[in-house]
Formats: structure tokens, sequence, C-alpha cells
């Protein structure tokens, strides 16, 4: 799901550490060779746009200016949409160097193109050729080595990363492609996703849903797809979780829900996850919904402000580790969490309750819809704990991406 986001993990003894996160100890041949196939493809590219929603987050995370944030990077999109609420600062942390990557180059253009016309064509549009000549005049000189290496770089299959840019980056990178083959399905059913870009009204998006797209969770070959494990790779789904997700229904219909969610409880002119899920980018009319740190009436404040985001490639619990008691008080986890062990969760809550600041937030999502938390974390760290169920609740349906079961909130206690 959302992304690639930072799989955190406890111990760091050797071997790639999104492996370590992934692959089950004891588990047998089979799951363990299906946990590194996974890990292998989240070790690129996975998220172009992050998928939870930023005005979501806002709202749960109550920003103020004196807020310390550490958050999980994935693509950035959250971490630059956050500095429209004015924080003090920001941690952006990940192991993907992928998205490191792809964070600096988002900060480096917030504050070195000439203006909001260059970032909304490099961010928004991901597809003209003027991108690379914005890039070699005013980005390559600002970024450090190691990203700029990357961007000039080459993928897997030989084309020079930043070229994305010219081609549309939306369509790349795990998320994208599983987006693409998507469509290839689509077409072969000869359903136009477009008809729900273009329909007028919600009740309108609800036809088109149920006529075109409801249909298709019921064909065959659709369910054996989706009952495979590495085929929800691309959702950010770990092998571990797969089960979880589905509880005791088909996978298929447990898609079909959150398909119905983000195609229908929403307005298509106000959901700009519902343009990439439907299009593979942004809609390119004037009044096109975007990511706040992407809209026009946002850029001064993300140019200015764009220098309190630290990025760092490194794990969650470690950073925190090497913080001061009581020095941050607002900690966004994404849907890290489940990819732990109950000692992963348990070393991370430690850290969080011994850096948190009295009334400090933390907002985290779950494929599946409870929280994960009861049970798992130790009764002594949870107990100084909040959490807002109704209010969680609430975020849930709000969540314009609909793609998790769960978007949970807890506050320190006084």
């Amino acid at each position: 799901m959302e992304q690639q986001h930072q799989r955190d993990h406890a111990t760091v003894n050797g071997g790639n550490p999104i492996t370590r996160s992934v692959v089950r100890k004891g588990a047998g041949v089979a799951h363990r060779l299906l946990d590194h196939a996974f890990a292998l493809a989240f070790r690129g590219l996975v998220y172009a746009q992050i998928w939870e929603d930023p005005d979501v987050d806002m709202e749960a995370l109550q920003i103020r200016p004196d807020s310390r944030v550490v958050a999980i990077a994935s693509g950035g999109c959250n971490v630059l949409s956050y500095l429209v609420a004015n924080p003090e600062s920001i941690t952006a942390v990940d192991l993907n160097t992928a998205h490191i990557a792809l964070n600096k180059l988002k900060l480096a253009a917030a504050q070195a193109l000439p203006d909001h016309a260059a970032f909304h064509r490099f961010f928004a549009q991901a597809d003209s050729p003027a991108n690379i000549a914005a890039y070699r005049a005013h980005l390559a000189p600002v970024l450090d080595e190691p990203t700029r290496r990357y961007w000039e770089g080459r993928d897997l299959i030989g084309r020079r990363r930043i070229g994305g840019f010219t081609k549309g980056i939306y369509k790349r990178g795990l998320l994208g492609n599983f987006i693409g083959v998507a469509h290839l399905l689509a077409k072969l059913y000869r359903i136009d996703l477009a008809q729900i870009l273009a329909a007028p009204t919600q009740d309108a998006q609800r036809a088109v849903f149920e006529r075109e797209l409801a249909p298709v969770f019921d064909k065959r070959f659709v369910r054996w797809l989706t009952d495979q494990p590495a085929a929800l790779f691309g959702l950010g789904i770990p092998p571990a979780q797969f089960d979880a997700l589905a509880g005791d229904q088909p996978m298929a219909q447990v898609l079909r829900r959150r398909l119905e969610k983000l195609a229908c409880d929403f307005p298509v002119d106000e959901n700009y996850f519902a343009w990439q899920a439907f299009s593979r980018g942004y809609a390119r009319s004037d009044q096109a919904p975007l990511p706040p740190y992407l809209q026009a009436a946002n850029w001064d404040v993300v140019r200015a402000r764009a220098a309190r985001v630290q990025v760092l490639h490194a794990n969650f619990t470690e950073h925190l580790a090497t913080l001061p008691d009581s020095s941050r008080d607002r900690y966004v986890l994404l849907d890290a969490q489940d990819w732990m062990s109950d000692d992963q969760l348990n070393a991370l809550w430690q850290q969080i309750t011994r850096t948190a600041r009295p009334g400090a937030r933390v907002l985290f999502r779950t494929a599946a819809a409870p929280t994960l938390l009861p049970g798992r974390v130790a009764p002594a760290l949870l107990d100084r704990w909040t959490y807002h169920a109704q209010a969680s609740a609430g975020f849930t349906a709000r969540d314009r991406s609909s793609i998790y079961g769960g978007v949970h909130l807890y506050e320190l206690r006084a």
C-alpha cells in the first residue's frame, strides 16, 4: 500500500533491512521464497505518489507552529504537504533509497525551480521534455551526489530514471506498474475507466461502478488472480498480511469494496487519488484536484518552509533512539506496523513514548480495519496512550485514497 513505506525493524545485523523486516523466521520454504520476492520488489521505486490522504493526516495530527514531526517519507507528497500546516520541523525517514532520492528531488525543486508553473509541470504533469532541461539547469547543481547519481542512473531495463518525468513518472514504480496491469485488464474486459472521471455526479459515478467495474470482481480469472499474494505486491501488501486483510472473504470482494469507496464515495473533481487510479496521472484542468504541496495557493509557503524538512536514509526506531527524551510530538507511521513482529512493535513504541512530548500524536494506517496494537504492545506502554476510536473511524471514512482498512490516532496522556 502506500507505500514504499518505512519498513521498520528492530535490529540491523547484516543483510538488506527490507528483507529482514519481511522474511518470516520459522516459516516454510514456500512462504520464505514469497517473502524474499516481495522484499526484492520493494528495493526500487514503489510509490511515485504516496497513497495516504494528507488532508486527513493534517486534520488528525493538528500540527502547530511548534510541532516537531517525524514521518516515514515514502513518495514525499505528504511530507511536503505538511509544510502547509506550518510545523517547526519535519524529519522524513525511509529505508528505500529510491524514495529518499525522490524526497530530496521534490525538496530541491520546491526551492530551486523558478516558479510554480515549473514545479507543477515537473510533478503534476510529469511528462514534459522541458523537465529534463529544468533538471539540468536548476536541480542537478543543488542535489547531493548520491541523489544526483540515482536520478542520472538507469533502471533495470536501462532507462534513465530522470526520464520518468518526461514520460509520466506516475506510470513507473511498483504501484504504477500495478495500476498499469489493472488498466490492461480493463481493456481486455472492454471497460472504459475514463467513464468514472467523466461522471457529472456521485450518483453517476456509482452507476458507472455498478455497471462497469463491480462485475469484473466476479470473473473467474480475477478471483484467481487476486487470491495470489504476489499479485498484490504493488499495493504494498506483504505476504504475511495477505490472510489478515482477506479475513474469511475472497480477496476479490475485499478489493471490490475498496475500489467502490474510491470510485463512489467522493466527487472525482475533489479526489486526485481517483485520477491516479483511473487515468494514471493527475487531471489537467485548471481546477484539477492535487495534493496540497502542488496547489498554486500553497506554492509560496511550501517554497519558504522546504528547508525545515530533513530527509534521512535510516530506520525509524533507530532514528528515534538517537533523539532526546520528550523532544518530538507528531509521528506518522503510514502502514509500517503491518510488517512488524511484536518485538519490533514494542521497540518502536518504547522509543515513541520516550521521545514524545505531552500531548504527542501518532497516526498510522492498517490494511485491515482494527488497530493492531492491543494485545501486542505491552500494556505498560500502551496504557500511556489514548486511542481516539471515534475520530479514527471518521478519518478512515474520509481518507480519499480508500485503500486502507483503518486510519488510527493515538495521543499521549498527560
